[in-house]
């Protein structure tokens, strides 16, 4: 009960939006997840839901404290059945790194030095009926950042899984895209997972008037299956928001679509979400898959719209050698189409996409051995981005991967070279940055 005693003890000093009546809920919360969680695991999810609905910067912040504390104690990251259909999950990830990046000191000719905060997430995954489910994650967007930094609903997504071959998600949820996007950092095979260029939804934290979702999120619809043997063919199509501002005055929706088929091992993952290294345990993997998205006047100015058109490819091979080690190789190519007017790239509040191609490939082994906790995975990977407008960057990166427990933990050392990041997304004919060294540390773990 010491625990108990001890959040209670601070929930007596929150900030005054803390309402008594979820105080006493969420004390009541603790308390069943002590003595007899699974008779009150209603009291979980009400409390998590009702909080959520009052999304302000102090709420959300206090809200992620408790669920952290409260999680452990209800044997977080496991199901909990609540009766023969209902059950409900809390887990957490979190994502931290240091880096050292050439010439990037405040006075520009030093190395700058940095620990970051990459990423904060509670998972919330549930079952209403067998066909009913839902989910709900949160992130701390821009962590580390004291004037952006935020905690906000990730996805909130409510799920009717008819069957394998069709399914509906709706909400705020993950717009069909390239393997890259559709991993995301946990489930990608390196730290620094995406560096091509970004589609609308990874542009913006906001929505509506000035946003088009945040981490690769959008409001709408998505329906997603697996066809034929075994489901080796899969698709995934929706439609969402898009930028809804400036050049979409006639508020068009986007629409996104991706298709994929396993030739050798079907990839088992839940919904349409993939992943970029399975470390040998999904057994030989080849799958070839292409993506599209597409908005009228998603781009550019008011004065100046442009539409937006995406196709990308990628493919992931991964085979597992007589010895026990693994070969991996994941590579994308995308093309993007915007077409923007000298006008609104040289426009202040032009919602300026890339236009033009780009590639990426990596490849990665891991060692059969055991060496204390974990095995090792070297790699490498090569990015270039081609904008039509603008100079290319490209970026070449060396590593190794720890891995201790699959994705859930893991430690990446690696070293960068290349003018990705110092170009960064400023697309004009204008843009500048110099090939710069970069040497990070990251550390991933979840539950």
């Amino acid at each position: 009960m010491a625990a108990c005693a001890a959040t209670w003890s601070a929930l007596q000093n929150v900030t005054p939006w803390w309402r008594a009546d979820l105080r006493q809920t969420f004390f009541a919360v603790v308390v069943a997840s002590e003595t007899e969680f699974r008779a009150n695991a209603r009291l979980l999810l009400r409390a998590i839901v009702v909080t959520l609905k009052s999304q302000r910067n102090t709420n959300t912040r206090f809200l992620l404290r408790a669920v952290v504390v409260a999680a452990p104690l209800a044997d977080a990251g496991k199901k909990l059945e609540i009766d023969e259909t209902k059950w409900i999950s809390v887990g957490i990830g979190t994502r931290g790194s240091f880096s050292s990046v050439e010439d990037a000191s405040p006075s520009g000719d030093d190395w700058d030095n940095d620990f970051n905060l990459d990423s904060a997430r509670v998972y919330v995954n549930g079952q209403i009926t067998e066909i009913i489910k839902f989910e709900l994650n949160t992130e701390c967007t821009f962590c580390g950042n004291s004037d952006l930094e935020d905690y906000d609903i990730l996805d909130a997504i409510v799920k009717f899984d008819i069957n394998p071959a069709f399914n509906i998600w709706a909400g705020r949820l993950l717009v069909p895209a390239d393997r890259a996007e559709m991993s995301g950092p946990y489930y990608a095979n390196v730290y620094d997972f995406n560096k091509t260029p970004f589609f609308p939804a990874d542009y913006s934290v906001k929505f509506g008037n000035g946003g088009a979702g945040v981490y690769g999120r959008d409001h709408g619809v998505t329906f997603w299956g697996g066809l034929g043997e075994e489901a080796r063919f899969t698709y995934a199509a929706g439609v969402f928001n898009g930028f809804q501002d400036g050049p979409n005055q006639d508020d068009n929706l986007l629409f996104g679509g991706r298709l994929s088929y396993n030739f050798l091992d079907v990839e088992k993952n839940p919904g349409y979400y993939t992943s970029s290294t399975y470390f040998g345990n999904g057994g030989d993997i080849l799958t070839v898959a292409i993506a599209a998205q597409y908005q009228e006047d998603g781009a550019g100015t008011e004065l100046d719209p442009a539409d937006f058109t995406a196709i990308t490819t990628d493919l992931l091979f991964e085979k597992v050698l007589g010895g026990g080690g693994v070969i991996t190789v994941e590579g994308e190519y995308k093309n993007f189409d915007t077409d923007l007017s000298d006008a609104a790239l040289n426009a202040a509040d032009c919602f300026c996409l890339f236009s033009g191609e780009a590639v990426m490939g990596t490849a990665l082994y891991m060692f059969p051995a055991e060496i204390g906790i974990g095995k090792f995975q070297p790699y490498v990977r090569y990015t270039k981005n081609d904008p039509d407008e603008s100079d290319d960057r490209d970026e070449v990166e060396a590593g190794v991967n720890y891995i201790i427990d699959g994705h859930n933990a893991r430690i990446s050392a690696f070293y960068q070279y290349g003018d990705i990041a110092t170009k960064g997304l400023n697309y004009t004919p204008n843009a500048a940055g110099d090939d710069v060294s970069a040497i990070k540390i990251g550390v991933q773990i979840q539950l």
